[in-house]
């Protein structure tokens, strides 16, 4: 094999397992892995920050299903992306670091960009990170990246090579291992779990991201099963938007407890429950669950009579599908439909009493754009309401940093996503102030002529802050920073920018963003509903 650089060499290997696009900042330390990303067939996205490296390798991940990768340096660059890292771990994104690192660090102090333990560091936020002290090393921490994001719980990793040994000369990688299967259920706690459905009169179907791809039978599982159906914010899409008992992604309102405590069996399919989802220490049953998921953390959360399945969701529910036949009168469970309709109607109205305005708007932007539309939003009020009444035709189509909850994740994201999907329309929804967190990546989206809209919410505050501290009777205190012209300051990277004037005016700005070259800025502000 040809010899070359370590860091070619790398860029060779990633290629061979089908990465096309590497996001990142080159630095002193790093340049040896940018010397075989052209000659190897790689596109690179040089971002303005290594946070917005990060944010775009996870929205690139979420949006195409491959693993997002990015290259950052040694010390404050590695430290930037650790946030990215973070987010992709809670919210199970494929997302692999590879930086730098100095050649000795206990004997000699005062190095650029020296820190103490700078694996340890990035082991904090990454399932795990590991130092590559041999060409072997590198790629088999690489293939063991590619490997566990296969076929287990996909989090973030983090791989750091010696300066030194990247521009060592090194042989070139193996061949690609073979994608590994993912646990499948044993067929004893199938035809079991079968039995549950079957025998129980009020199911209740909990759907989290981890179910997305068995989402095309869903809506069959669930007629013929009769089971009523949640989703998490993640699995939003999954259960068909028009199934009579679906109560949709209302798991955080608080009387959803009382729903489960009528149930006699939940069916939790690729969901950790966790508090970003429930908002409440349980979900309120009292009854047997039937628990799916990849990871053995999750099942190890259950209690005595559950039955618990570890194995790969999409496998379980392609079997249920096939093995449950349509409930006949005398057995079909008891959900009433016009009780889910009514528990609907009654949440969306809370939604818009909790955070007045925003539902109109969220109505009005649906209705403009088309049904394949990706969204990446920000922790942002907007995006907080969206995400309980904003009906999803598609699955795995609306992005959030959930688990993690940074903000500034919008925009690079939404960047990362749009490159790797391409024609297919992408919308990016942000909050005035997160938006300030990333708002350098414009010049990216500037640069590479991607067309994206940006939804800027601007509410002139930390708006959700000040109503936490109104809730705990404290006055509100550090809510408010001046705001920039965000239209000039879209313009000055060189983007295009609307401030529609009018719930019309919007969706008609929307639809001119979608054709244009290059991305928009509407700038939405609350007086919009009173123009």
């Amino acid at each position: 094999m040809t010899q070359r650089p370590l860091g070619a060499q790398i860029s060779h290997m990633l290629k061979a397992r089908g990465v096309d696009v590497i996001f990142g900042i080159p630095g002193v330390h790093n340049v040896e892995m940018y010397r075989g990303i052209e000659e190897a067939g790689i596109t690179h996205v040089l971002a303005r920050h290594e946070q917005g490296a990060g944010f775009m390798a996870d929205g690139y991940a979420r949006a195409t299903g491959k693993p997002g990768v990015a290259y950052v340096i040694t010390g404050p660059g590695l430290c930037n992306t650790m946030t990215p890292l973070g987010q992709a771990y809670s919210d199970s994104v494929p997302v692999l670091a590879i930086s730098s690192c100095l050649d000795e660090i206990s004997a000699k102090r005062g190095q650029l960009h020296q820190m103490l333990d700078q694996a340890g560091a990035a082991r904090t936020v990454c399932d795990w990170s590991e130092e590559a002290r041999s060409a072997s090393a590198a790629y088999q921490l690489i293939d063991r990246a590619f490997t566990e994001f296969a076929g287990a719980r996909p989090r973030s990793k983090h791989v750091q090579v010696p300066i030194a040994l990247a521009g060592s000369m090194a042989e070139g990688a193996p061949q690609p291992l073979p994608s590994p299967a993912k646990p499948q259920a044993p067929h004893a706690q199938l035809y079991q779990a079968v039995a549950m459905v079957l025998a129980a009169q009020k199911p209740v179907f909990v759907f989290g991201g981890g179910a997305v791809a068995g989402a095309d039978v869903v809506g069959d599982l669930m007629r013929m099963s009769g089971a009523a159906s949640f989703t998490t914010y993640a699995g939003r899409g999954i259960v068909p938007v028009e199934t009579p008992l679906n109560f949709g992604a209302t798991l955080a309102r608080g009387d959803t407890a009382a729903i489960f405590a009528q149930a006699d069996l939940v069916v939790a399919v690729g969901t950790e429950l966790a508090e970003v989802d429930l908002w409440r220490s349980d979900l309120g049953h009292s009854c047997p669950m039937i628990r799916v998921d990849l990871d053995p953390s999750v099942l190890a959360q259950g209690k005595s009579g559950d039955l618990l399945i570890h194995g790969d969701a999409e496998a379980f529910l392609r079997a249920m599908a096939i093995a449950i036949p349509a409930r006949t009168d005398d057995r079909a469970p008891c959900w009433d439909a016009e009780m889910v309709a009514a528990s609907k109607a009654r949440w969306r109205a809370e939604t818009d009493a909790e955070r007045p305005g925003i539902v109109p708007i969220c109505a009005a932007l649906r209705a403009a754009l088309p049904e394949d539309t990706m969204f990446f939003s920000d922790m942002t009020q907007f995006a907080y309401v969206a995400k309980e009444v904003w009906d999803m035709p598609r699955s795995a189509h609306w992005h959030h940093p959930f688990g993690f909850g940074t903000l500034g994740y919008a925009l690079p994201a939404a960047i990362g996503g749009k490159i790797g999907l391409g024609h297919q329309p992408v919308v990016a929804i942000a909050g005035d102030y997160g938006f300030q967190y990333t708002l350098q990546e414009l010049g990216v989206a500037v640069e590479l002529e991607l067309c994206l809209p940006i939804i800027l919410w601007d509410n002139g505050k930390l708006k959700e802050i000040e109503d936490s501290m109104v809730r705990s009777q404290i006055a509100p205190n550090a809510v408010i920073a001046r705001n920039p012209d965000f239209c000039k300051l879209a313009e000055a990277y060189g983007a295009a920018s609307a401030r529609p004037a009018s719930l019309d005016d919007m969706a008609a700005e929307m639809k001119k963003a979608l054709t244009r070259k290059g991305p928009t800025l509407i700038h939405i502000t609350p007086d919009i509903l009173g123009s």
